[in-house]
């Protein structure tokens, strides 16, 4: 059954982690800290979190300012951040108004802190002591009241002891820390996510998918989700804006997941529910998959196929023909 929509900023699922990390968001919403600590791997939902810490606090109703400190180059994040005069630097035309003044009185979240070059991050540690600033070129202080979300796929204390973070910042944004778990240890919160992402494909692409064969299942189950919820969500759009059938099924996933579970049951990688297969059999529906997905992927141009392949295109019609696909 495919669950209901969440409100904007809920997490999905109902893994313990997950009803444990939804209690210590509440709190960590409520409490006077000035500064919150988000740790989790790339694609598991960290701006999420922050937007909870946001909207379950009293600042709610003011502004929750996103800022991707990875994205911007360092020597542009500082006038980001505070501001500017006119005339501050080449280029400065005008005053211009910083991603913290705009964020008062609600929060300002800071995606990828560990991307802050040394200079930067002290003067970060300077507006989360004071809640004050000055604009690039000017003498005179602004007084703010954010709440500094930041967010980090790095170990900060390994950061700091490699010398690529300072340590008096790490302390002051460790006060309350959150860690938001991979999706490989959050159980069957892959299917209930499964089920919301297919309802929202479902009316983007205006058509209906119903689920995932038993095959896939098992796949999902056991595969390690690197790229976690985002990786999961990708893929599935993928397979909406590529193939047609109402059931995903197991040659719809890329060879890479194939690839990555080959030393794994075969029966349930290749959805063949007939019988054991032995090594070669196994080994001729893996090359098989792998063939039919650098087709699909090609668009049936089988030079472009091949060279995806590392095969020459006289090799990948031999194989083609060998494994009966041709």
């Amino acid at each position: 059954m495919i669950a209901p929509a969440p409100v904007r900023g809920e997490l999905i699922g109902q893994h313990a982690s997950i009803q444990d990390l939804r209690r210590l968001i509440a709190k960590a919403a409520t409490s006077p800290a000035r500064a919150v600590l988000i740790y989790g791997e790339t694609g598991t939902g960290k701006g999420v979190v922050a937007r909870m810490v946001h909207q379950l606090s009293s600042r709610a109703g003011n502004e929750f300012v996103d800022v991707n400190c990875a994205a911007i180059p360092a020597n542009l994040l500082e006038s980001e951040l505070f501001g500017h005069e006119r005339g501050a630097f080449t280029g400065a035309v005008g005053k211009k108004v910083g991603l913290i003044e705009a964020a008062n009185k609600g929060s300002i979240f800071l995606d990828e802190i560990r991307e802050m070059d040394h200079v930067l991050q002290a003067k970060m540690l300077t507006v989360l002591d004071t809640q004050r600033f000055r604009r690039i070129g000017s003498v005179r202080p602004i007084e703010v009241d954010v709440r500094f979300i930041a967010a980090t796929n790095k170990i900060l204390l390994s950061e700091v002891k490699a010398g690529n973070f300072r340590e008096d910042l790490y302390y002051r944004l460790q006060v309350v820390a959150i860690n938001v778990p991979p999706l490989r240890e959050r159980g069957d919160d892959i299917f209930v996510l499964t089920d919301h992402f297919l309802r929202v494909l479902s009316e983007r692409y205006h058509r209906v998918v119903k689920g995932l064969t038993p095959e896939v299942a098992s796949i999902f189950r056991r595969y390690r989700w690197p790229g976690n919820v985002r990786e999961l969500e990708n893929l599935l759009e993928r397979i909406f804006a590529l193939e047609e059938d109402d059931t995903i099924k197991a040659h719809h996933l890329p060879v890479r997941i194939h690839r990555t579970l080959s030393g794994d049951d075969p029966e349930e990688l290749n959805g063949r529910p007939n019988g054991p297969l032995d090594f070669h059999q196994a080994t001729a529906e893996f090359q098989r998959q792998m063939l039919r997905e650098a087709l699909r992927t090609a668009e049936g141009n089988q030079g472009i196929a091949a060279k995806a392949l590392g095969l020459t295109r006289h090799a990948l019609r031999h194989q083609l023909i060998k494994l009966g696909l041709r």
